[in-house]
């Protein structure tokens, strides 16, 4: 049980390693985050459980990849300290195979989620709840940061000020 257990730890150091490290996974995460936000707090949108589950498993799949490519990335550099072509075909392979899954992840959210009505249904709400709107605006600015200076800019800006 305690093998099982460490299992799961390092399991977790991993993600939190790439989210931490890999302005990548941090994108993807934050899509992520914000879809299933608005299809669980509001009912903008009309999708069934298969429809979320496919969802979940087309975004599960690119942070799964997302985390693969950095395990390729860092056994890689670990492995070749000089430019091999080898090397580089294997990182830009992995690299592709997270660029595939996003694609096939767009296209099925597309699929599901074009529903002009719901994006009216949005607009009239958000002009009607100017405060929860605020609120967006903010939470989509702080992702910006935390996708682009990552958790080490952040606390590097907070030790600073």
């Amino acid at each position: 049980m305690k093998a099982l257990a460490k299992s799961f730890v390092y399991a977790f150091k991993g993600i939190t390693y790439c989210i931490a490290h890999e302005r990548n996974m941090r994108i993807h995460l934050c899509f992520t985050l914000f879809m299933f936000g608005f299809l669980t707090v509001h009912d903008f949108f009309e999708v069934t459980r298969t429809q979320f589950a496919v969802l979940f498993a087309v975004c599960s799949s690119v942070l799964a990849l997302e985390c693969v490519n950095t395990a390729v990335e860092k056994t890689v550099d670990l492995e070749t300290k000089e430019k091999n072509p080898l090397a580089a075909i294997a990182k830009d392979a992995a690299a592709g195979a997270v660029l595939v899954a996003a694609i096939g992840s767009v296209a099925v959210g597309l699929s599901i989620l074009y529903q002009p009505e719901a994006f009216v249904k949005m607009t009239e709400y958000y002009k009607e709840n100017v405060p929860v709107l605020i609120a967006l605006i903010v939470s989509v600015a702080a992702a910006f940061v935390f996708v682009f200076a990552g958790p080490q800019g952040i606390k590097k800006f907070f030790k600073k000020h």
